[in-house]
C-alpha cells in the first residue's frame, strides 16, 4: 500500500502534498517523493527512506511555488526502497510524471516492448512502465485524460494512478481499478488522493471514485469517464471526522491514542443500533429478512487482525444463531474451490474496505451466488460498495499500523450482525437480545475500567525486556485474542510470539516451555467452570516448568492467585464478551514493549496499514 496525493489550486502545491503525505506516512515508508510543473518542465525531489528525508532533501534544494503537484510515500512491492524507485517517476521525454499505488502484473511485458523500441528505464518499478506510456501517448498528440484511458485498458492488476502533463499545466488526471481513490472537492481547489486525511485539513467534501474510472481534475471542474470515455459518476460524502482526530493528541504514538479511544469507538459502533420499537436494525441492508432465513452457512473472510475477529464472530454467531460459520483467510479463500451456494452468507470484515484478498474473495463469492455483509471502518470503500449489507464500525481513523481500536470495533460489528440473525431467525427471545445488548452497552466504561488500570502493564514490560519469545493461551473467545495478543508483538516488537489453544498445549506447543518463557494466559470467567478449571490446569503445568505466567483472569477470581507471576484483572462481564476487556492489556504490552525496544511503534518494519493488492 502506498499514499499518494494530488492537488491544483491557488495554496502553494508543494506544501499541501508535502503535509498530505506526513498524513498518509502509515500508508508506506520506504521513500516519498514530490513533483510540481514550473515554466514547462517538471521539477522532482525523491528520497528513499521516511519523510523526514524528503523534507531536508526540500530544505537544501527547494521546489518552485506552483499550484499544481502530485506526492507520493512508498510501500516497496517492485524494487527495493532507493532513490531511484521512489515516486513520482517521469516518462522518458521529461513530460509526464506519474505516481501509482498498486501492483501492475504485465509490467514486465509491457517493459520489454518498450525497451525493444529504445526507451531508457532508469527504475525497476512496475510504476515507470506507466510513466513510459503515459509519455508516448502524450508525444503523440493525445489529451492526458484520454491517453490515461487508452493506457489503463493496456495494464493488468490493482492500481491507482495520477498523472501531471507538463504541456497542459493546470490539470491532474487519475484513474483506479481495485485501488483507493478519492477526490477532495474544495472552492477554487481540488485535490486526489488515496485517503481522505490527506486533504482533511482543507475540505471534507469527497467523492469516491468507482472501479475502472477516470477522474480530470483542474481548480474548478472534476469531470469522470469510465476506461472507455463514457461520462461516469463517483460517490458524493461528507467526511464526519476533521483534522484532530488525526492528530495524536499529546500521545507518543498514535497506537497508544487509539489503545485510548477504544471506549468511545465502541459505543460509537453500538450507536443507533435499535429501532423505535427496540429491534435490532443495520447500516445499510439490501438482503431480504426472508432470504436471510433461509440462510444455511455463513463463511467470514478476512486477514491478519481482522481474521481473529472473525474467529470471534464463529462463537457469538453459532451460539446465539445455530447456524455453522466458517472463518477463512482470504488469500487462500478462492483458490481452495470452498462449496457455496445461494444459500450461504458470506461476512467480510476489512477495515479499511480495500483489502485486496478479501474483495478477490467476495468478487468470488459473489460469482457463486452468495450474499455478502461487510464490516467495514472506511465509508464508500470499495468492498461496503460492492456487498449487499455493511455494518460500519464507527472506529474513526486508524493510523497505527498495528490494528487496535479497529479489532475491537469488529468484534463489537460482529456481535450485532450476530444477534440481528438471531433475531429475524427467532433463535432468541426479545429479552434475551436486550440483555445481551445491554451487556454491550455496558461494555466501553468496562474497557475503560481496564485502560485506567493499565500501569503494572509498564512495569511487566521493563520485566520481561529482552525475552526472546512469548506464548499466549486462551479457550473459548480467549483462543483468538491470544493470537492477536500473539500478533501484536510480532507486528511492532519484532519478537517471536506464538498464540495457542490452551487445549493444544500437550499436543506438542508445551515443548517450547522453557526456564524464564514469558507465557500470557486468557483465563475464561469462573461461570464456565468446566473451561475455567482446566485453563488454570494449564497454567499450572506451563509454571511447573518454568514458565513466567502472565495471567489475565476477571476480578473476584482467586484460583491463579497461587500461580500467576503477574495477575491482571479484567471487569466482569458475560463469556462471549470477554474479548472486548481481555485484548486491551495486550495491546498495551506490544506498545510498551516495542517503546522500550526502541521501535517505531505506528510504523513497524516491511508493514503497511492496509494490503491493497494481492
Amino acid at each position: 500500500m502506498c499514499g499518494i496525493i494530488g492537488y491544483v489550486g491557488p495554496r502553494v502545491a508543494r506544501e499541501v502534498v508535502v503535509a498530505g503525505l506526513r498524513r498518509m506516512e502509515y500508508r508506506g515508508y520506504d521513500s516519498a517523493g514530490v513533483a510540481v510543473i514550473d515554466d514547462g518542465k517538471i521539477e522532482l525531489r525523491k528520497k528513499a527512506g521516511k519523510i523526514g528525508n524528503l523534507e531536508a532533501e526540500l530544505q537544501r534544494d527547494p521546489l518552485s511555488d506552483t499550484e499544481i503537484g502530485i506526492g507520493h510515500t512508498r510501500w516497496a512491492t517492485h524494487g527495493g526502497p532507493t532513490d531511484e524507485n521512489a515516486h513520482p517517476h517521469i516518462s522518458a521525454n521529461g513530460k509526464v510524471a506519474v505516481i501509482h499505488n498498486g501492483i501492475i502484473e504485465n509490467f514486465a511485458a509491457l517493459r520489454e516492448e518498450l525497451e525493444t523500441v529504445g526507451v531508457p528505464f532508469q527504475s525497476g518499478t512496475d510504476t515507470e512502465v506507466v510513466a513510459q506510456l503515459l509519455g508516448r501517448e502524450v508525444e503523440a498528440g493525445a489529451d492526458l485524460a484520454a491517453a490515461m484511458r487508452t493506457i489503463c485498458k493496456l495494464l493488468e492488476g490493482a492500481f491507482t494512478l495520477v498523472a501531471i502533463d507538463v504541456t497542459q499545466p493546470d490539470r491532474l488526471v487519475a484513474a483506479r481499478r481495485d485501488s483507493p481513490l478519492v477526490v477532495g472537492v474544495g472552492t477554487d481547489e481540488n485535490f486526489v488522493a488515496s485517503d481522505v486525511a490527506a486533504f482533511i485539513e482543507f475540505t471534507r467534501s469527497a467523492i469516491e471514485l468507482g472501479q475502472d474510472q477516470v477522474v480530470d481534475v483542474n481548480r474548478e471542474l472534476i469531470t469522470i469517464t469510465d476506461f472507455a470515455g463514457n461520462p461516469a459518476t463517483g460517490k458524493h460524502y461528507q467526511v464526519t471526522w476533521d483534522l484532530s482526530a488525526a492528530e495524536k493528541a499529546g500521545y507518543d504514538w498514535f497506537m497508544r491514542k487509539e489503545i485510548f479511544e477504544q471506549p468511545r469507538a465502541v459505543a460509537d459502533t453500538l450507536l443507533g443500533r435499535h429501532g423505535e420499537d427496540g429491534a435490532l436494525k443495520l447500516d445499510a441492508l439490501h438482503i431480504p429478512e426472508s432470504h436471510l432465513r433461509t440462510v444455511d452457512k455463513i463463511i467470514v473472510v478476512a486477514c491478519g487482525t481482522a481474521y481473529y475477529a472473525g474467529l470471534v464472530a464463529k462463537y457469538a454467531i453459532e451460539h446465539w444463531t445455530r447456524i455453522a460459520v466458517e472463518v477463512e483467510i482470504a488469500s487462500e479463500f478462492r483458490y481452495r474451490d470452498p462449496i457455496i451456494t445461494g444459500r450461504t452468507l458470506v461476512v467480510t470484515i476489512s477495515q479499511s474496505g480495500e483489502t485486496a484478498d478479501t474483495l478477490m474473495a467476495i468478487r468470488h463469492a459473489r460469482e457463486q451466488g452468495a450474499r455478502i455483509v461487510a464490516i467495514c471502518n472506511t465509508n464508500g470503500s470499495t468492498i461496503p460498495r460492492e456487498s449487499d449489507a455493511v455494518i460500519y464500525t464507527h472506529a474513526g481513523p486508524e493510523i497505527g499500523v498495528a490494528s487496535t481500536k479497529g479489532f475491537i470495533t469488529q468484534v463489537t460489528a460482529c456481535y450485532l450482525l450476530g444477534l440481528y440473525l438471531a433475531q429475524i431467525r427467532n433463535t432468541m427471545f426479545g429479552d434475551e437480545i436486550a440483555q445481551v445488548m445491554n451487556s454491550l452497552t455496558a461494555a466501553p466504561p468496562l474497557i475503560q475500567k481496564v485502560l485506567d488500570t493499565l500501569e503494572p502493564i509498564k512495569d511487566l514490560a521493563r520485566t520481561l525486556l529482552g525475552k526472546p519469545s512469548f506464548l499466549f493461551l486462551g479457550r473459548h473467545v480467549g483462543f483468538p485474542i491470544a493470537l492477536e495478543g500473539a500478533l501484536k508483538l510480532k507486528e511492532i516488537a519484532y519478537v517471536h510470539a506464538e498464540g495457542f489453544a490452551a487445549g493444544e498445549l500437550k499436543h506438542g506447543p508445551i515443548a517450547l516451555v522453557d526456564e524464564g518463557v514469558p507465557v500470557f494466559v486468557i483465563v475464561p470467567p469462573r461461570s464456565r467452570e468446566q473451561l475455567h478449571s482446566k485453563v488454570v490446569s494449564n497454567i499450572q503445568e506451563v509454571r511447573a516448568r518454568g514458565a513466567v505466567t502472565v495471567v489475565l483472569a476477571e476480578d473476584g477470581d482467586d484460583e491463579v492467585v497461587p500461580y500467576a507471576d503477574f495477575l491482571f484483572r479484567l471487569p466482569k462481564v458475560p463469556t462471549i464478551l470477554q474479548p472486548l476487556v481481555s485484548v486491551v492489556p495486550l495491546q498495551y504490552f506490544a506498545c510498551e514493549l516495542a517503546t522500550l525496544l526502541g521501535y517505531d511503534v505506528d510504523q513497524p518494519r516491511n508493514l503497511a496499514k492496509s494490503v491493497t493488492v494481492e
